[in-house]
């Protein structure tokens, strides 16, 4: 979607499957059988918040889609649903969908990836689906919704009130969290908030660590 010149804003690019599907760091996404792939584009404009700040945004409408696909998860009985820093969504502790961003210029393309139907085997990671109970074609519409509710709100309010409802539902603030910021470093400490750019803060032993990029640990 990025290479495509005649795209605008609203813009959905929906997948039955992909022969090359990524996430973060490069990892591979697996493209199972009534899984929903998904992208859409965003046009940045001068007056819009920092644009790292729409991953929060963007998780709040999957998390916002899922629950309307399947209302008995926001039941108080149910496996919570959770989000993760910086763009996965949990069921129960297990990865349930992942979010990836890309940049060029002044379009950014929101791509998700959300289990519906089956769970792929992660290396070193659980996951979860929510086995065939939505279809991709059911929730597309959803997530479409979702997702353009949350962009204007994203761009007409206060950037803090994102963060702070993306809070409200991902991990409590004194969580222990270990942050992966490469293959071969990481950092452990404890959950402290969020910088007003979206950025992780950690507090460790040395004090608060702001962490802009890499991938958590529960």
């Amino acid at each position: 979607m990025l290479a495509a010149a005649t795209g605008v804003e609203g813009d959905w690019l929906i997948a039955r499957s992909q022969a090359a599907g990524r996430g973060r760091q490069g990892r591979e996404w697996a493209s199972l059988t009534g899984n929903f792939l998904g992208s859409t584009l965003v046009r940045l404009g001068p007056g819009d918040p920092p644009p790292q700040t729409l991953s929060l945004g963007a998780g709040l409408a999957l998390i916002e889609a899922v629950s309307i696909a399947v209302p008995g998860l926001d039941q108080p009985h149910a496996p919570p649903l959770m989000l993760k820093w910086p763009n996965d969504l949990l069921l129960d502790g297990r990865k349930l969908a992942g979010i990836l961003l890309e940049r060029s210029g002044d379009r950014i393309v929101v791509g998700f990836g959300v289990n519906l139907a089956a769970a792929p085997d992660l290396d070193g990671r659980a996951a979860a689906s929510l086995e065939g109970a939505v279809t991709p074609e059911s929730f597309a519409p959803l997530l479409a919704a979702s997702f353009a509710r949350l962009l204007a709100r994203w761009r007409s309010g206060d950037p803090a009130a994102v963060s702070t409802a993306w809070l409200a539902r991902a991990h409590q603030l004194g969580a222990p969290l270990t942050v992966h910021t490469s293959a071969d470093d990481s950092l452990s400490g404890t959950f402290d908030g969020l910088e007003p750019d979206g950025a992780l803060r950690l507090r460790t032993g040395d004090g608060v660590r702001v962490v802009r990029a890499g991938d958590v640990s529960l």
